[in-house]
């Protein structure tokens, strides 16, 4: 699959954008082998045995059981067989308990979050190489987008995430941004919704959380995180790192060098809408994969897209 980019500049840097989804690099694999046990010369063996698992236990009954889509498992649970299994059954658990996330609705509405900084992924790597994806709370408006359409938001950010081999290897970074939390925002972490979050962000998606950064925290916080305390192990928890308002905190785990100004770093903000107007809707077999994953209405909205253009000229 071709890489998808675009310049994108801020007032330090020039960025490309795209979607680094081509054969893994040799570093990239070198790194793979010493930190997630991935074994080029078992690989194709233990995907092979990872497929055979997954049939002969019958726990799950997987839409795909392609090379490409099984690695993710397996690189998401350092290529221990029974640990992967565990992950591609809670994942299908997910999409069944909650199918509502993995549909989208209403595209343009979802076009209009992704224009806010609501949710938003950075062009670019930490300096570990991994993606972050941040939440900021602020910027939400629950009179017009709801906690639905975020996560629905969010696990389509993930799955186009999870095209790039150095994501599913490398792992991914999670930046959580209260400022702005009120209590009525609070109120809408209910316990279901706590379960639905830690599916996504841990349990049943096949990608590493490597680190968790919470800015910011408030009282009306602290209510929340003793609800969701409780459902986290032990294991998860020692990634979790609370440093208020303090950024030189935060500095000391992700480089300013990888991070907006608003965090205390050198780029500019971009909204989610930046992958989503110059990389999803322009790439032809991005948008096939994902009709693969029934988002059906990102062709809808790209043949809109292109009717529009066609009139105009």
């Amino acid at each position: 699959m071709a890489s998808s980019s675009m310049n994108e500049s801020s007032s330090n840097e020039s960025l490309q954008l795209k979607l680094n989804d081509g054969e893994p690099s040799k570093e990239l694999l070198e790194w793979a082998a010493e930190n997630i046990a991935e074994d080029p010369d078992k690989k194709d063996l233990l995907v092979s045995e990872f497929r055979d698992m997954i049939f002969e236990r019958g726990e799950c009954v997987p839409h795909r059981t392609d090379d490409e889509f099984l690695i993710r498992f397996l690189r998401a649970r350092h290529f221990v067989l029974a640990r992967a299994h565990r992950l591609i059954v809670n994942y299908y658990e997910f999409k069944e308990s909650a199918p509502e996330y993995f549909v989208i609705d209403d595209i343009h509405h979802i076009r209009e979050l992704a224009r806010t900084l609501t949710i938003s992924s950075p062009p670019y790597y930490d300096q570990k190489g991994r993606r972050m994806l941040i939440l900021k709370i602020g910027s939400w408006n629950p009179s017009e987008f709801t906690v639905k359409e975020i996560l629905q938001l969010a696990i389509g950010m993930i799955e186009l995430a999870l095209l790039e081999p150095q994501t599913q290897i490398k792992g991914g970074v999670f930046i959580v941004d209260l400022s702005g939390l009120s209590l009525d925002m609070a109120w809408y972490m209910t316990p279901t919704l706590a379960k639905h979050i830690l599916n996504l962000a841990v349990y049943s998606f096949p990608i590493r959380t490597e680190e968790v950064h919470v800015l910011h925290t408030s009282w009306i916080f602290d209510m929340a995180w003793s609800m969701l305390k409780p459902l986290i192990t032990e294991t998860i928890k020692e990634k979790i790192y609370f440093h208020g308002d303090d950024l030189e905190s935060f500095h000391g785990h992700i480089d300013p060098k990888c991070l907006p100004k608003r965090y205390g770093g050198v780029y500019e903000d971009y909204p989610l809408s930046v992958w989503f107007e110059n990389v999803l809707l322009k790439d032809e077999k991005i948008i096939k994969v994902f009709e693969k994953e029934g988002y059906n209405q990102i062709r809808l909205l790209k043949e809109e897209e292109d009717a529009k253009k066609e009139g105009d000229s």
